[in-house]
């Protein structure tokens, strides 16, 4: 009885209130509106709007995904969206989830475009990335923005693997960028490697082409090997510059831990790629002296491609068998004739040091070609020739 007295008495002041006080704006459902906290609690805050009433936000509405208001004290001004006109108290309902969450997108647009460094704490993970949140706002980091520190190497790629790494990082905070704001899609990407990309590239301006560093792989993969050297930098070995020869598993020549000097040979922006051949002499340009076009030479058979089979003469030059050099006969596949870890003689038949080439025949030293249909010699017969009759 007494909560109805009194709420009959707070609606009959309410109703005086806008009478003398006809160029007051009653607030309308939606209206966002700036109070001040008259009482805060964990459970509700209350706010004076304007002198001629008081409004409350309470329970889920609490929520505020800016951040903004979850310390709330006496004095303290506030913004927030009106749920209900009045509530069975005769106060405004209010709500800090729409102000917050204008306020928190506004804040992230302005990071964007501010290009400003933020913490993004990591909540989660998928095959794709990790899931952050920046304020209250959750969102998103691929592993293609991860910085070089945290990026996940893994052999032949495997996604589980990739995943378990990831997980590695749930509850720790990264220094991101924010690069991809869409309030209405609800989507927030960031970039931890763009935060530090100016980091990186104060230390990669002591570099230049051709310097030679020495460092240790971090991370060996089908394309390649990763190695770290000076203050944190680390550039990508290419599987093509691990070793003049040919290389099908990187693994086969470097290991994670092992100490190697590289050159580097580009640098652009942040990406770093190094050679280890380029520190060795390069066994073609001295081939001659070991081979000449038309010797015979033994090969181990490496690998076959439906286009012929790669040989290897010794561990520095390997050479190639075309299909059409394997035999004279037209053949559907390399493995009619060579197959893989087998041991087979072979001709040279050509030599390209700068295109690190050099060509092997099997059909010239194991078949003989077939003869040329033999061409039937015809006679030719010549017609008399008239003799001249004297008259």
């Amino acid at each position: 009885m007494a909560n109805l007295t009194q709420k009959a008495d707070t609606q009959s002041v309410m109703a005086q209130l806008l009478a003398d006080n006809s160029e007051i704006a009653i607030p309308n459902q939606g209206d966002i509106i700036t109070g001040k906290v008259i009482l805060a609690s964990k459970n509700e805050v209350h706010l004076d709007i304007g002198g001629y009433a008081s409004g409350v936000v309470r329970g889920p509405e609490l929520f505020d995904e800016s951040g903004e208001y979850s310390n709330l004290k006496v004095g303290d001004e506030a913004t927030a969206s009106v749920v209900e006109v009045e509530n069975e108290n005769g106060e405004v309902e209010l709500s800090f989830q729409q102000a917050g969450h204008d306020k928190a997108w506004k804040s992230l647009k302005e990071l964007m475009h501010g290009q400003s460094v933020v913490d993004a704490h990591i909540l989660d993970a998928n095959k794709g990335g990790l899931i952050i949140r920046v304020g209250n706002v959750s969102g998103f980091l691929p592993v293609s923005q991860l910085s070089v520190e945290h990026y996940p190497r893994v052999e032949g790629g495997n996604k589980s693997r990739i995943l378990e790494k990831l997980k590695d990082y749930v509850s720790e905070a990264f220094q991101v960028k924010v690069i991809d704001v869409d309030e209405i899609e609800n989507k927030l990407i960031v970039s931890e490697k763009l935060a530090k990309a100016e980091q990186q590239q104060q230390k990669i301006s002591q570099y230049k082409v051709n310097d030679v560093v020495e460092g240790k792989v971090t991370g060996v993969v089908d394309f390649g090997a990763f190695i770290e050297f000076g203050d944190g930098l680390e550039g990508l070995v290419h599987i093509s510059e691990i070793a003049w020869q040919r290389i099908d598993n990187p693994s086969d020549f470097v290991s994670i831990g092992q100490d190697v000097k590289a050159q580097i040979i580009s640098i652009d922006d942040s990406k770093i790629s190094l050679s280890i051949r380029n520190l060795e002499t390069d066994p073609w340009q001295i081939i001659t002296k070991k081979y000449n076009i038309g010797d015979t030479v033994e090969g181990i058979v490496l690998k076959v491609n439906p286009f012929g089979a790669f040989v290897e003469l010794d561990t520095e030059i390997h050479g190639l068998a075309h299909i059409s050099e394997l035999s004279y006969k037209k053949l559907s596949s390399p493995t009619e004739v060579v197959q893989e870890g087998k041991t087979y003689e072979f001709k040279i038949i050509s030599i390209e040091p700068n295109q690190h080439r050099l060509g092997l025949s099997y059909k010239a030293l194991h078949e003989t070609p077939k003869e040329a249909p033999a061409i039937e010699e015809v006679a030719v017969v010549e017609e008399p020739k008239e003799e001249t009759v004297k008259e």
